[in-house]
């Protein structure tokens, strides 16, 4: 078998949607953090932790994100011309990537406070079951924040092991006192997460493909999930209206004056 550290590690990054909630025009990956579009943050971490190829799913004004980041070398593209959710725009990427027998991971385009430290972590936990012969589909980074409102909440056993993830507007009162939530990280076996996006379905109050349902049926399938509480809750600051938007500014300054 290949060595795991030498085989190709893939990410796809999710960027379609539109900037309606910031009021703006833009794609909403391409709104302003420190100057710089939101998802620039995402592709230097991904590039950081060793990712060796990045496909972008684009869709709402795909030729402006094109143009923003024609200065970066060796992105790939998918289009997603309807917004059917993060379960969807995944399916748009599967023909680039189709055949990949590796790590893919797959994250949102409008998270940039993802660390490398922690995209590390969870390749470092998919090669460690790869050398114990104990391969693992899929491995989610987790965080615990005692404010949790708006994420979706990591259901697990009795004996701690992850079941599935549930989102917050389909979540049961119970569930909503959960303070473990999914941060949109993902690492799947490629193979494993291309023999689950059409079972994927529509049934929640959306009516959209939730990424956040492929572990769910892996489990189903008798497949192995991990869910490893490594991210800091810094991580999980989206951007979905111009209040986000300024508190991930301050946070991006304070850390930049960091390092």
């Amino acid at each position: 078998m290949k060595d795991m550290k030498e085989k190709t590690k893939i990410a796809v990054v999710m960027a379609a949607g539109k900037g309606t909630r910031m009021k703006s025009d833009l794609p909403k990956v391409l709104c302003e953090v420190c100057g710089r579009p939101m998802i620039e943050y995402v592709l230097d971490t991904l590039e950081k932790a060793g990712v060796d190829r990045i496909v972008i799913v684009v869709g709402y004004r795909s030729d402006l994100v094109r143009e923003m980041l024609a200065h970066r070398k060796n992105l790939e593209y998918a289009e997603q011309s309807e917004q059917k959710g993060t379960g969807h725009a995944v399916m748009m990427a599967r023909p680039s990537i189709a055949g990949h027998d590796g790590p893919l991971f797959v994250v949102a385009g409008d998270c940039p406070m993802i660390r490398a430290d922690s995209i590390k972590g969870l390749l470092a936990e998919y090669e460690r079951a790869e050398y114990k012969r104990e391969s693992v589909s899929c491995v989610m980074g987790t965080a615990f924040k005692d404010d949790p409102k708006g994420l979706g909440r990591i259901v697990r056993d009795a004996d701690g092991n992850f079941l599935r993830i549930v989102e917050e507007k389909d979540a049961t009162e119970e569930q909503r006192k959960i303070t473990e939530v999914n941060m949109s990280y993902y690492l799947f076996h490629a193979p494993d997460l291309f023999g689950v996006l059409d079972h994927l379905k529509t049934d929640n109050v959306q009516g959209e493909y939730y990424i956040t349902d492929a572990p769910a049926v892996l489990l189903e399938q008798g497949k192995k999930v991990v869910a490893i509480p490594i991210l800091k809750p810094i991580e999980g600051l989206g951007v979905n209206n111009e209040a986000e938007l300024e508190i991930v500014n301050c946070a991006m300054k304070e850390l930049l004056t960091q390092t």
